[in-house]
């Protein structure tokens, strides 16, 4: 038997239960992929639309990882930003505001007591300049370092800071400082070009279009602001995700952040609060401390385990269905237990070696 077989059977029953049309994954370690396979459809409206590993994904906040995350780690490893120092010492945008008592620690670790919906536009209006400068003016709800409470607004606002730090848009930033290093070149934020939206797997029905959302960015927020904000808006691939989940593990010279970031943010940093977190990146299901998880709304996810020296990436598009989050949580679970609980049955790749799942 194929040691990948209880992930294969996995996903296909949650095609059969219309979890999600389909899914694509990939397991590897510092050395590279060790496994991966592509399951059902990326359109059920379409038969011909089997996932492949070309399937472009609507990561949705796998971008707070991938493009925040990643920036603000280059950022801090280059000494332009102190995480423990007030937001408003450094950004005489927020000095003397309620934002400018927070620090970058306190929004990569949610406890930054930022309001904890997004509703720009209810709360801002569709200007992105007025939605910017009522995001970074608002009052906080709680004072910093009293909780641990999930909050968009977090990464929003760490996408700023980037860009007030540096001068150039986030997606910008991004791809000169992670994306292009590390040879993810299907990686870029929407709405995607004609042909890669093509390759890309449809979300969420959108009543105003009459079709499902394809090549445009779930998250409202995200499509406010024109497709570009620390929330959401990434558009990526399998192959991508695995560069980018190798380099954790055995970071790529001149690819951004490196060793000191991965370890400052693959450790709990909120102390006695919880739920428990690193930096951005939280314990896995069960509070498994030896793995680190962060998830997407549309049916994504991303682990590593420093540890284990393993990582993994699980690509649906659960949206499509609907929103019921616990089958979804059910397959993530189980995921998780299959590659890193029972990792020890799963094979250590050669040096050099990248060998394919015959999941395919």
């Amino acid at each position: 038997m194929d040691c990948y077989d209880p992930i294969i059977r996995l996903l296909e029953r949650g095609v059969r239960e219309q979890v999600f049309p389909g899914a694509v994954w990939a397991v590897g370690d510092a050395s590279g992929v060790l496994g991966w396979g592509a399951r059902g459809l990326a359109d059920p409206a379409d038969p011909g639309s089997a996932m492949r590993r070309e399937t472009i994904f609507d990561v949705a906040s796998l971008t707070k990882i991938v493009a925040v995350w990643s920036v603000i780690g280059a950022l801090w490893e280059e000494g332009r930003l102190p995480l423990d120092q007030p937001l408003g010492t450094f950004w005489p945008e927020v000095a003397g505001l309620p934002l400018g008592q927070v620090t970058a620690h306190h929004l990569l670790t949610h406890t930054a007591g930022v309001p904890l919906r997004a509703n720009l536009k209810a709360s801002y209006g569709t200007d992105p300049r007025a939605v910017r400068e009522g995001v970074l003016r608002e009052a906080l709800h709680r004072p910093p370092g009293e909780a641990v409470e999930y909050t968009d607004r977090a990464a929003l606002i760490l996408g700023f800071l980037a860009e007030h730090l540096t001068g150039a848009p986030l997606d910008r930033l991004a791809a000169s400082l992670i994306w292009r290093p590390l040879g993810m070149t299907g990686t870029r934020f929407g709405p995607l070009p004609d042909a890669e939206r093509a390759r890309c797997a449809p979300t969420e029905f959108d009543p105003g279009s009459g079709a499902h959302l394809k090549g445009v960015a779930h998250d409202f927020s995200a499509r406010l602001l024109g497709g570009v904000c620390g929330i959401a808006g990434v558009f990526s691939t399998l192959d991508d995700l695995a560069r980018f989940q190798r380099h954790l593990l055995n970071p790529a010279p001149r690819a951004g952040f490196g060793e000191a970031w991965v370890t400052q943010s693959l450790r709990i940093q909120t102390g006695g609060l919880a739920p428990r977190r690193g930096l951005f990146w939280h314990p896995g299901p069960g509070g498994d401390e030896d793995v680190y998880v962060h998830y997407g709304f549309t049916g994504t996810a991303l682990w590593v385990s420093a540890k284990q020296s393993r990582w993994a990436v699980l690509l649906t598009n659960k949206l499509y269905f609907g929103r019921d989050r616990e089958p979804i949580a059910a397959v993530r679970s189980a995921f998780h237990a299959l590659v890193f609980t029972g990792s020890r049955s799963l094979p250590r790749a050669a040096p050099g070696d990248q060998p394919e799942s015959r999941s395919r």
